[in-house]
């Protein structure tokens, strides 16, 4: 039986918030990519997250490094929005009191 060699796209999917998921899961485009570059092999990723398939995991990272400029550069882009939502929220909770300090502080009663 010959072989059959087919193009297929990768297990990713931008969801409607513009975030791009791999597979049918929930799992973000940055955790696989991250891990991966901290070293983790793809059966170590599909271990801490396994609604993963193995396939998949070697798919996205066979995306990432063909289109390594592209990734780095949405992951880029999704820190930046990531800073700028966390400015926004300690802007609009700077004159809440030292929330953090108070449970703490609690705890220790």
């Amino acid at each position: 039986m010959p072989l059959t060699i087919e193009p297929e796209a990768p297990p990713l999917r931008v969801d409607e918030s513009g975030t791009i998921r791999v597979g049918k899961t929930r799992i973000i485009l940055e955790v696989v990519v991250q891990a991966y570059q901290q070293g983790e092999t793809p059966e170590g990723i599909v271990d801490m997250y396994e609604t993963l398939e193995l396939a998949e995991v070697y798919a996205v990272i066979a995306y990432y490094l063909r289109h390594q400029a592209e990734v780095e550069a949405y992951l880029a882009n999704r820190n930046r929005e990531a800073d700028e939502l966390r400015k926004q929220i300690e802007e609009a909770q700077r004159h809440l009191p030292d929330l953090r300090g108070r449970v703490l502080a609690a705890r220790k009663k």
